[in-house]
């Protein structure tokens, strides 16, 4: 894991977000994950060429969910990521803004509690969550600020955040590669697996715009959590950020 630095400016967080930002409409967003709902899971397997499986299992260890924790999956969508936090003996509530979202999610999986929610104003009182995880949302949050505040308001003092999130690779030849492929072959990719393949076109700009490690680290600890920390998964496209409230 690596640590949060102390210097980092609030000023360089916004400007790194500006590019994704510019079509990051709430309204546009929930439309556009509405739109990719029925093939969702089949499509991030495709184009994540099976990674994503090993993600989850890293997500779960990382929450490490005890029998009869409460849990908070935010931008859960069709509820993938959940279903193991129930499985270990957990309520798991998973919340997302999409509709689309949650009605594949409630024909698939019935038994989960699927709550529609604003990652910006949830709907659950304070301090009520023993861990809440968020994985590839918090990018699509329209104000990441704000939606790592609420996810600290209604966690239990001494509970944990655990992100996952696409990151930056760490080896140079590596990070080129990747954003070839991010903004090269994944939309004809997705063209082929996806319900609304443009939906991906915004997929690898906001990833590319993305925070590195660090500055995602000094984010969540400038809203409130204890002791960030990070680690890098897949040489760091995707980084695995742990915080305590």
């Amino acid at each position: 894991m690596g640590p949060a630095p102390s210097g980092h400016s609030r000023a360089s967080y916004p400007r790194a977000v500006a590019r994704a930002d510019l079509d990051k409409q709430p309204s546009d967003v929930r439309r556009m994950f509405d739109a990719v709902a029925k093939r969702y899971d089949v499509t991030n397997d495709v184009l994540s060429l099976g990674q994503d499986r090993r993600w989850r299992r890293d997500v779960f260890d990382a929450v490490a969910p005890t029998g009869g924790e409460l849990i908070l999956d935010l931008a859960a969508g069709t509820g993938t990521s959940s279903q193991p936090f129930a499985d270990a003996g957990a309520t798991v509530v998973p919340c997302d803004f999409s509709l689309g979202m949650l009605q594949v999610g409630k024909a698939h999986r019935p038994r989960l509690r699927f709550t529609a929610g604003d990652g910006t104003r949830l709907p659950f009182a304070d301090g009520v969550f023993d861990a809440v995880t968020i994985s590839f949302g918090l990018r699509n949050i329209v104000d990441p600020l704000a939606g790592l505040r609420e996810m600290r308001r209604v966690t239990r003092p001494g509970g944990r955040l655990v992100v996952c999130e696409f990151s930056h690779p760490t080896w140079r030849p590596f990070r080129v590669a990747y954003v070839e492929y991010l903004m090269r072959a994944l939309p004809p990719i997705a063209r082929t697996v996806s319900s609304s393949p443009d939906a991906y076109v915004y997929l690898a700009e906001s990833i590319r715009a993305w925070p590195d490690q660090p500055s995602l680290a000094a984010t969540i600890a400038e809203t409130g959590w204890r002791r960030p920390e990070w680690r890098n998964l897949t040489g760091g496209i995707v980084a695995l950020h742990r915080a305590t409230a």
